[in-house]
């Protein structure tokens, strides 16, 4: 196997994983004076950022530095440092040199103007070419090289080659969609040294319910809908937009959203959150009531299952109906005021039961990753071992849905592209 050893006029730096951390950092390295090396075990670059927000990418949040530490329930304040260097604005500003045109949507979420996540990584690409960064694709490191002596990271033995340098970027990503190429990696080679790893669990993920009618709306797509999500009495949050049926129970953007939440309580306390979904969020009770009346008047002698169509899904009316508690073949004009005001309050608090997520593979983001204790939040460098530093998901940091999540990314990758290129 060949030994690769860069030369040392150059501070030299490997940046393990070609994702948004470790795009990121490679191309702040190089642009800071390193030689620059980016391995990627997968034939191409940024597999999962092509497909995050259904391939839309959002990239960030346009909201005020001091409100993003708050949306991230797992140490968020170990980004104060990161985001502060390297903020939303600056992350707008880079891309838009880099030619990338954005668009802000709701709740401050960021897209690239095009809808297109191939632009963002396109973007990040040119980001490595002046000065050009070596990017080594379908080449996977099986560990890193280390002098125990020194406690120093001397460099990566890949699938190819050895490779020495001053200091190695680990941005391999988490756990979650593995077949994007985040396998877990990064954490393992974290343990291998010592470092404490957080355990890893499923953060926005599609979650599991018990109801037996959910499987039947298997396909469905609800807009416009608002989910609140409670343990016990206690509301946990709630989300206004889409949401997804599916063989297991549900998912979608609102879903996914709440996950974050109720994920902090099952890891508390509770393992069962209820979820009210109210599908006529822009109507009162009494104006849903009278909306009903109105369609029920008109129905005439029809039968009462065959009243809905105005109000409801074609694919919900059975599962309503029965909910109901109303007789399907009922004439629609002889529903009783009891009846169609219980109508109303089962279409503003649809409820199902869930107590448990999906699989990590299945989850957006992976929560859990090396302890950030051991982690120097100014630079992204560990506190074990000279010459390492880690990047993006594979620290013990997530946020919620709305752009969080990949702004950690890039703030840490950036914060770690700088550290590593600096001379000791």
């Amino acid at each position: 196997m060949a030994v690769i050893k860069e030369s040392r006029e150059k501070r030299t730096v490997l940046v393990v994983g070609g994702g948004a951390a470790g795009l990121l950092a490679a191309g702040t390295a190089a642009r800071d004076g390193a030689r620059v090396t980016l391995l990627e075990k997968n034939p191409r670059l940024g597999r999962k950022l092509l497909i995050t927000g259904k391939g839309r990418c959002n990239i960030t949040n346009s909201r005020d530095i001091k409100e993003f530490i708050g949306n991230y329930p797992s140490n968020g304040a170990f980004l104060y440092s990161a985001l502060n260097t390297f903020s939303n604005q600056d992350l707008i500003e880079l891309l838009g040199k880099m030619g990338l045109e954005v668009k802000e949507e709701r709740g401050g979420r960021i897209f690239p103007a095009s809808d297109r996540s191939s632009d963002v990584l396109q973007a990040l690409e040119r980001y490595t070419k002046k000065p050009a960064v070596d990017i080594r694709l379908g080449e996977p490191v099986r560990k890193l090289l280390v002098d125990r002596e020194e406690k120093r990271v001397t460099g990566v033995l890949t699938s190819v080659a050895e490779y020495t340098s001053d200091a190695v970027i680990i941005a391999t990503g988490g756990a979650s969609y593995p077949l994007t190429g985040s396998t877990g990696d990064g954490y393992q080679w974290a343990k291998d040294l010592g470092h404490a790893v957080v355990p890893l669990r499923p953060s926005l993920v599609p979650l599991e319910t018990r109801e037996r009618w959910v499987p039947d709306l298997q396909g469905l797509t609800l807009k416009n809908v608002q989910v609140q999500a409670y343990a016990g009495e206690e509301l946990l949050g709630q989300e206004f937009g889409e949401m997804l049926f599916t063989h297991f129970g549900v998912s979608g953007p609102i879903i996914l959203s709440l996950s974050g939440y109720i994920g902090q309580v099952w890891r508390k306390r509770s393992r069962v959150v209820r979820l009210s979904i109210n599908l006529k969020p822009a109507l009162s009770p009494q104006q849903l009531d009278q909306r009903i009346q109105r369609d029920l008047t008109a129905a005439g002698k029809k039968q009462f299952k065959n009243s809905l169509g105005g109000l409801l899904p074609r694919a919900m009316i059975p599962v309503v109906v029965e909910l109901s508690g109303i007789v399907g073949e009922k004439p629609a004009n002889q529903v009783t005021r009891e009846e169609r005001q219980r109508l109303g309050g089962l279409l503003q608090d649809l409820s199902v039961t869930t107590e448990r997520s999906r699989p990590i593979a299945e989850a957006i983001v992976t929560a859990g990753g090396v302890a950030v204790k051991e982690i120097d939040p100014r630079t992204m460098a560990s506190k074990l071992w000279k010459g390492l530093y880690f990047a993006g998901e594979v620290i013990d940091v997530d946020g919620y849905t709305g752009g969080y999540n990949l702004q950690a990314a890039f703030s840490t990758g950036f914060l770690a592209g700088k550290a590593a290129a600096k001379k000791e």
